[in-house]
């Protein structure tokens, strides 16, 4: 298994599972739970969610899968930007305890950036590693600039991780972002898909995909993964596709394949906004 050490020296898989649009209804819960535990039983172990995800019950669903096996499993979870206060971050990490069924949230993010101050979300968020509530925090959808806002107030360098968009159709951040993470902490590569699939259709992705005898999705996860400080959380959705995300942890593209995949998908030459979902 590929592995990426934190800020804090706990290493992680670097392939996990994300949960957006679990728990809401749209499969069979049966299905979605025996998708997560196949991915735990396959080596990736951590996993993504948030409060927002079908407002926590995404988190339930989660608790039901790691009952009896908690020390397996890297939890992530994330805090709405509205509850990201003094008062507001200890209630809303109690009541994800309590859904997830555990007593730590292993890195806990602010989910996208707000109106209420950093230095305020920030200072909740130390409290709450001093409490043994979570083991680390971090931000999502925060571009540069918004990171070096982040590290100018009391312990911003303590930001563990930044949760964005990545894949081959959304390149930005390897403008800025990704060469800051070699000082700033992990990405967190979420949508690596995109959230209509638009990578997977991509015609360099399917020739690579055939050169290589794997399918597109695989080369997407690939393509990622080429970055020792990227984790990449596809969606869980099935058995057969956790199965399948699983095997990319054994391609490694060539520099031809990324050579195709660059002609079709130039990577970033400029500062270009950031890209969220």
């Amino acid at each position: 298994m590929r592995k990426v050490t934190m800020r804090d020296g706990t290493e992680v898989p670097q392939l996990g599972m994300g949960t957006w649009m679990m728990g809401e209804g749209r499969r069979d819960p049966k299905l979605e739970a025996e998708a997560l535990a196949a991915g735990i039983d396959l080596g990736l172990t951590l996993i993504d969610t948030a409060e927002m995800y079908g407002e926590g019950r995404a988190e339930e669903l989660i608790g039901r899968v790691i009952k009896g096996r908690r020390e397996q499993v890297y939890l992530v979870s994330k805090v709405y930007p509205h509850h990201a206060s003094t008062r507001g971050v200890p209630e809303a990490c109690a009541r994800s305890l309590k859904r997830l069924g555990v007593e730590r949230i292993d890195l806990y993010l602010l989910h996208w950036r707000g109106g209420i101050p950093l230095a305020e979300t920030v200072a909740a968020f130390e409290k709450l590693v001093d409490e043994g509530k979570i083991g680390a925090w971090g931000v999502s959808n925060f571009d540069a600039d918004d990171m070096v806002e982040l590290g100018r107030v009391p312990m911003g360098f303590n930001c563990a991780t930044n949760q964005v968009l990545y894949n081959p159709l959304s390149r930005g951040i390897e403008f800025d972002l990704i060469p800051a993470s070699r000082h700033n902490g992990t990405i967190m590569a979420y949508s690596p898909f995109g959230h209509s699939g638009g990578p997977l259709r991509s015609r360099a992705l399917a020739e690579v995909a055939k050169w290589r005898g794997v399918t597109p999705a695989q080369v997407a996860l690939a393509w990622a993964m080429r970055h020792p400080q990227v984790i990449v959380i596809p969606k869980a959705s099935s058995v057969a596709h956790v199965r399948e995300n699983a095997a990319a942890l054994n391609l490694e593209l060539s520099p031809a394949d990324l050579a195709a995949i660059d002609a079709a998908h130039p990577p970033p030459k400029r500062k270009v906004p950031l890209a969220m979902l």
